[in-house]
């Protein structure tokens, strides 16, 4: 299992706005997500999550500026290379405007316009909690298409 970060810019406290990406090639394509991928050698997830942030949608942020709010596993039984855990973050903070890259078309939603129908499935059961200042774990597994929850177990605190 590989281990990736996500990253997930807000305004407010709690969140009332939050950017996320169009996933424009490679997995999660066509899928608005936040920000994130795998760690690179020596990396800490922390540090990850800040270089993918820049590489995805142009915002610079310090790793001090990363909120933990916790970490989900992912699990695909009919493609386990697909399998991975994440460490999820909340940024409020971070230098430069959002831009479209290869990779992200970066777009502002309010928190009450999230758009669910577009994301993975699994989104909606703990974005919410921790759009409201909850930190979550969980594990996800997903049905064969890759698409569709077959088991979800997210707690929150």
């Amino acid at each position: 299992m590989r281990s990736t970060t996500l990253c997930l810019p807000v305004q407010g406290r709690p969140a009332e706005r939050i950017l996320l990406g169009m996933k424009k090639t490679g997995f999660g394509r066509g899928k608005y997500n936040g920000f994130g991928g795998k760690f690179e050698d020596g990396e800490t997830p922390a540090a990850a999550a800040v270089r993918e942030l820049a590489e995805e949608c142009g915002l610079t942020a310090n790793e001090a500026d990363l909120e933990y709010v916790g970490e989900l596993e992912f699990v695909f039984p009919a493609n386990p290379e697909f399998d991975h855990d994440v460490q999820l973050y909340l940024v409020h903070t971070w230098q430069g405007e959002p831009k479209e890259t290869p990779e992200m078309r970066p777009e502002w939603f309010s928190v009450a316009d999230i758009p669910y129908r577009d994301m993975w499935a699994d989104d909606i059961y703990w974005l919410p909690a921790v759009l409201k200042g909850k930190q979550v774990t969980g594990r996800v597994i997903f049905g064969e298409n890759n698409e569709d929850v077959d088991d979800i177990t997210i707690r929150s605190k």
